[in-house]
């Protein structure tokens, strides 16, 4: 029997991917067990050498890991090289492969829901390696204006170096107006009680010419990216059909099988 899992802080036993993952494994005929890993960050190194020796086939990582496992691969695919980040290892023999399917699962998650990012304009919220994997997938759809907005600048100023874009600080940003046509929030923060400050900033934007809102947190008991959204009549996505398709780029990678995205939102859908 196989087994495949995720790695995170405390997040590990929230996430929706343990029941995404052991639901679809099952439908498919597959004997495999997936189960989450709470793993402290002075641990880290120790835990994805473990995936050796347990011979796990197959791990997601997650916040606030995909930018630290990196170093601790053999071996990194193409996008996952270029962006800097990964949530999904396959074990190959005794080397570890690690990609990312957020960047891919993003694309496939705009398609679903009916945004074109060609020759649009987004800004992105956040400089982690969700961030990355959002601006990176947006320059490859041809997307012609990204601004990245966040707090730390030096990691503002390398990904847009890397990706293309342009920078801009959060404190920039309050009582002005943003001429895009997507806003993507890729911090881990959405709740008012998790940062009364960055709640009170998004209330504020002045988005005239917004078409859509794309929050990739989820679960949230209140979002504030979706009440902005809902106050300003923009359409809005939060985080679980990225989630969803990110899942099933992960499953054709672990077990070779394209299996059809209904599979997996429907998990998540509750069906």
């Amino acid at each position: 029997m196989q087994v495949y899992c995720i790695i995170s802080d405390e997040r590990a036993y929230r996430a929706k991917s343990t029941a995404i993952f052991s639901t679809v494994l099952k439908r498919m005929g597959i004997k495999a067990a997936y189960v989450p890993f709470k793993v402290a960050p002075d641990q880290l190194g120790q835990a994805l050498q473990s995936l050796r020796v347990l011979n796990i086939a197959g791990a997601n990582i997650t916040v606030p890991y995909k930018e630290a496992v990196t170093p601790y691969m053999d071996i990194l695919s193409e996008g996952a090289n270029i962006i800097g980040a990964i949530n999904t290892i396959v074990l190959n023999g005794d080397k570890l492969k690690g990609y990312n399917t957020n960047a891919i699962g993003f694309m496939d998650a705009l398609s679903y829901a009916g945004f074109e990012p060609e020759d649009k304009s987004a800004m992105v919220f956040g400089t982690g390696g969700a961030a990355r994997a959002v601006v990176f997938i947006l320059n490859w759809l041809r997307t012609k204006t990204i601004f990245v907005a966040g707090r730390d600048e030096p990691k503002m100023q390398e990904m847009v170096n890397t990706f293309g874009g342009e920078a801009r600080l959060l404190s920039s940003l309050e009582g002005q107006q943003i001429p895009v046509d997507i806003v993507i929030n890729a911090t881990s923060v959405s709740s008012p009680n998790e940062s009364p400050e960055m709640a009170g900033l998004i209330g504020s934007l002045d988005l005239p010419s917004c078409e859509m809102v794309v929050d990739l947190n989820y679960d949230r008991p209140e979002s504030f990216w979706k009440k902005m959204a809902e106050k300003k009549e923009i359409r809005f996505m939060d985080g679980l059909m990225p989630l969803a398709y990110q899942a099933r780029r992960t499953f054709a990678l672990w077990t070779g099988l394209q299996v059809p995205p209904e599979e997996f939102v429907s998990v998540i859908e509750g069906e």
